[in-house]
């Protein structure tokens, strides 16, 4: 497919958990049946919000939690899926056959009073450093190093204070200008970008960190950008 699994996202179709993700993930499980059914038989994990309620409920889910949905039908769990992602959810899959698929392919059923409190929490991605560890780092922190990998066009409007620049693109060939015996934080206008960078230098013998949030800047001033779900979006930095 041309367009990847970005394009298949985009054209309106559905994506699907594995089972060990069911079982072990970190994501919100949703059973978007009544809650008499939820209550005869669900899968473990899961928490109850029946479909005609998921929209009315939008604020109670994470906007940044991996969400996985399952129903009494193909059509109930699709109708979930196209209201979360036309409300900007991106990260949004399906149980394979629903409950029936579950049991049938050998999953375990509980029974009891529906489970409606939502508990998830992000668990950083290894190589990751908290938004708060950073900030401590912008603060002038000696032992560590900001490594800005944005483009020379992004990094026009600004660089966080004290940061050093060095693109992505270039990472590789100009490794040789980084000090050894510093901590490298990087961030970028993208976190999976951030990501790349700190593999890069991860495999070279560099102690590296990313950050997942994003960081923007205008008139000098830059701004680090909060995943979405995790409280006000936009925070300044400098």
């Amino acid at each position: 497919m041309a367009a990847g699994f970005p394009g298949w996202i985009r054209a309106g179709y559905a994506t699907y958990a594995s089972n060990d993700f069911v079982r072990k993930g970190n994501m919100v499980l949703i059973d978007l049946r009544p809650g008499d059914q939820d209550a005869r038989a669900r899968i473990p994990r899961s928490v109850s919000i029946p479909l005609a309620h998921l929209e009315a409920n939008l604020d109670r889910i994470p906007a940044d939690a991996p969400i996985v949905l399952y129903g009494d039908s193909d059509a109930q769990a699709r109708q979930g899926l196209k209201l979360l992602r036309r409300h900007g959810f991106r990260k949004v899959s399906l149980v394979e056959g629903n409950l029936e698929g579950w049991i049938r392919d050998g999953g375990r059923v509980v029974r009891g009073q529906p489970v409606t409190a939502i508990t998830w929490q992000r668990r950083p991605a290894a190589g990751e450093v908290l938004p708060a560890e950073f900030r401590k780092a912008m603060k002038g922190a000696t032992d560590t190093l900001l490594l800005d990998v944005r483009t020379d066009e992004e990094t026009a409007d600004g660089l966080l204070p004290g940061a050093w620049h060095i693109p992505l693109d270039q990472l590789a060939a100009r490794m040789h200008e980084l000090p050894g015996d510093k901590k490298i934080y990087v961030y970028s206008a993208s976190g999976p970008r951030a990501g790349m960078a700190r593999k890069i230098l991860a495999k070279k013998g560099f102690r590296a960190w990313f950050l997942a949030a994003r960081v923007r800047c205008t008139g000098g001033r830059c701004r680090i950008e909060k995943r979405e779900g995790a409280g006000p979006r936009n925070e300044p930095a400098s």
